[in-house]
């Protein structure tokens, strides 16, 4: 009996090769989501970080009753058309604020021009009931300052 001689090698299926692509494929898009959403997270913090601060520091000032130094953190125009004596007369005729809490920040860029709103949710001290207020900001010579 004779053998018959062996024939040419069968082809491989490129199936495991295409799986191996595309698995590869995969890990690469989700590591590169993930890592796009983490600067892209990073980036808004960036940006709507100071301006939450500094609508913060306003507040903070408001519910200790140090109305100087809140007038103190207000925009130059603001400032140029009320007085300090005036702002802390206004201030103090109003109900006092107990507490409040950041319900949202959004910031613009018009022209040269950066400004924002940072909206807080204020209670008062007198009744406990909340209110609404958007606090309204504007960057000036790199500082982020109310401006009423």
């Amino acid at each position: 009996m004779t053998s018959l001689p062996p024939g040419p090698p069968k082809p491989k299926s490129p199936v495991r090769k295409i799986l191996i692509i595309c698995a590869i494929v995969l890990v690469l898009c989700c590591g590169g989501a993930g890592v796009a959403g983490f600067f892209a997270w990073r980036g808004i913090t960036t940006a709507l970080g100071p301006p939450r601060d500094a609508a913060v520091a306003y507040a903070d000032d408001l519910v200790a009753g140090d109305y100087a130094g809140a007038y103190a953190n207000l925009c130059r125009r603001t400032r140029e058309l009320t007085s300090e004596q005036q702002y802390v007369a206004e201030q103090s005729a109003r109900p006092r604020i107990s507490g409040y809490s950041v319900a949202g920040v959004n910031v613009q860029q018009h022209n040269s021009t950066v400004s924002g709103v940072v909206t807080l949710e204020l209670t008062r001290a007198d009744d406990g009931s909340q209110y609404v207020l958007g606090i309204p900001l504007l960057k000036e010579d790199g500082q982020w300052r109310v401006c009423l």
